[in-house]
């Protein structure tokens, strides 16, 4: 006689509640992330970097998306995301980039410092009139500009901002209602925008129905960096944006010199 095996309740368990974090993450969408978010945050290409300091400022935003006329600009890798008259479908204004404080800092501390010459004076006053066109790009973020379909899945988001994409327009109208995913291409009345910190927040206030995810430690989903790049509290401000500019790097932590070399 054929001896069945029986199914271990704690795997079983395990499974069942994977499953249920899959169809949690797949049936969420990115509207329902961003129902209650308002219009995003723009400036114009003509834009100072004084007043678009102040709007970031104002709207406690680290990054703002550029807005330019139709047809005079090439978008931010090859884009071609655009705002247009929802009744008539006429193009308004084609967003080119996305404007980043490491862009601001960079463009602050000066390209003139950053390769090494001390011989130019700083000349604030100049840096900040400068308008936000000239300054996208200083940091490889801002030459990058995707929209998320509202109807693309929490899952596939996620796995759009694990290759190191921090936010995304999201049409409020989308012409492509049945596309979900990241595109380079869109046409919308309006957009909101959507950050890696609003995902996090969706997992806190889910964190009852993905505690097979959120009760693990970082080492256990190994999302744990072994090799983390950091300075020291007397690494020199211009030295620091410096080598996040060159590692691609948006924080780093702030370490205890040990006294040895730094």
């Amino acid at each position: 006689m054929q001896q069945t095996k029986e199914q271990d309740p704690i795997s079983s368990a395990g499974k069942h509640a994977a499953d249920e974090n899959q169809r949690l993450l797949r049936e969420a969408k990115v509207r329902d992330l961003t129902a209650e978010k308002r219009r995003i945050v723009e400036v114009p290409h003509t834009a100072s970097l004084a007043h678009t300091m102040n709007a970031l400022v104002a709207n406690k935003v680290v990054a703002v998306p550029v807005a330019a006329p139709p047809g005079q600009w090439i978008g931010a890798g090859g884009s071609m995301i655009m705002e247009s008259d929802k009744q008539t479908g006429a193009v308004r204004k084609h967003y080119i980039g996305m404007l980043t404080m490491l862009d601001i800092l960079a463009h602050i501390a000066g390209d003139d410092q950053m390769n090494g010459s001390d011989d130019a004076p700083d000349d604030l006053d100049k840096k900040m009139s400068a308008p936000v066109s000239s300054i996208i790009g200083h940091c490889p973020e801002g030459l990058s500009l995707w929209t998320l379909s509202p109807n693309t899945s929490i899952l596939d988001c996620m796995e759009v901002f694990s290759k190191g994409i921090h936010r995304a327009l999201v049409p409020m109208d989308s012409r492509m209602e049945n596309i979900s995913g990241v595109e380079l291409v869109e046409s919308a009345s309006s957009y909101q925008m959507l950050t890696q910190m609003d995902l996090l927040r969706f997992m806190m206030n889910h964190a009852s129905e993905l505690k097979d995810i959120t009760s693990h430690s970082i080492r256990e989903l190994g999302a744990l960096n072994e090799n983390v790049f950091a300075i020291t509290e007397s690494t020199k401000v211009i030295d620091a944006i410096k080598c996040m500019r060159a590692a691609l790097l948006h924080a780093v932590p702030i370490v205890k010199s040990s006294g040895a070399t730094e």
